[in-house]
């Protein structure tokens, strides 16, 4: 499930990091040669501008000596989103470090840095950006989701969940809060809010892989096992490497009586995420077969 699996982390962008477009970098100069506005407009970014053309770019504004220091750290901090697209982990980290020495006034580098260090695996760290970016900034539900899904990885779902709480209330429709939050009641024993949670979630986002994950995991603890085994069903259908749902289904399929199917769906999610059995034992759910 969420806490300890890649799901929902690391889903190419994780839920919650996303590649921001600032227009007063559009504003910041004004052009001086041809290709000064091209590079604006893909380091800005769109959804139709690719990865490489963003950094390259970002790289050309950059070296261009033309802009800011305030249009400098917005660079740095889009082209760092790009290299966090592109699974560059330490290349992104170096990005908004630049960025963050330009301008340490902006709450989104911060927000990128802590996300960039949560897919590391660097908690710590990740937790010290996130608690920066909401100093600088209350209000931003995305750093709130961010680091709940820190705390998620650290075992400390009581602050996941208040996190998850503050980013809904803030931006109640930011995707990846109502499934964070969803999951965490789940696991905190809170059934009945969780799926009232995922389904709210659904409805925005109704092929959210997560989502269904950890429905599927709340019908599992509710001892409704068919329902379980169609949600972790349609999670595989959108991410068929969700190791968490092959489990689940696993164990809702033994729960059916069906041994072989069970122990295949157990056997594959082993495969995929080491220590698995342990995560579910944490989450409330044991193996009894």
């Amino acid at each position: 499930m969420k806490c300890c699996a890649s799901r929902r982390v690391i889903r190419g962008l994780a839920p919650g990091l996303v590649l921001l477009l600032f227009g007063s970098l559009a504003a910041a100069q004004s052009p001086r040669k041809g290709g000064y506005i091209e590079n604006i407009a893909l380091c800005n970014g769109s959804d139709r501008t690719s990865l490489t053309a963003r950094i390259d770019g970002c790289t050309a504004f950059i070296a261009s000596g033309q802009g800011t220091t305030r249009a400098l750290a917005i660079a740095y901090n889009n082209r760092g989103n790009a290299h966090t697209a592109k699974g560059d982990i330490d290349r992104a980290l170096q990005d908004f470090d630049q960025s963050i020495r330009l301008d340490q006034s902006s709450a989104r580098p911060f927000n990128n840095r802590g996300a960039a260090y949560l897919r590391k695996g660097e908690y710590d760290l990740a937790l010290k950006a996130l608690d920066e970016a909401i100093k600088l900034n209350p209000n931003y539900a995305r750093a709130f989701v961010n680091r709940a899904r820190v705390y998620l990885r650290k075992n400390e779902y009581d602050r996941a969940a208040k996190d998850f709480e503050e980013a809904i209330r803030l931006e109640p429709n930011l995707e990846g809060a109502w499934s964070g939050r969803c999951w965490t009641r789940a696991i905190l024993g809170s059934l009945q809010a969780a799926l009232e949670d995922c389904n709210k979630a659904l409805q925005s986002w109704p092929n959210d892989a997560a989502t269904y994950d950890s429905r599927g995991l709340i019908h599992l603890k509710m001892g409704q096992a068919d329902a379980a085994i169609s949600d972790f069903s349609s999670a595989l259908r959108a991410d068929p490497k969700l190791a968490s749902a092959l489990y689940g289904r696993g164990l809702a399929r033994l729960k059916r009586g069906d041994k072989t199917g069970g122990d295949a769906d157990m056997s594959a999610a082993r495969t995929i995420q080491a220590g698995i059995d342990d995560d579910f034992t944490r989450y409330g759910v044991r193996n009894s077969n």
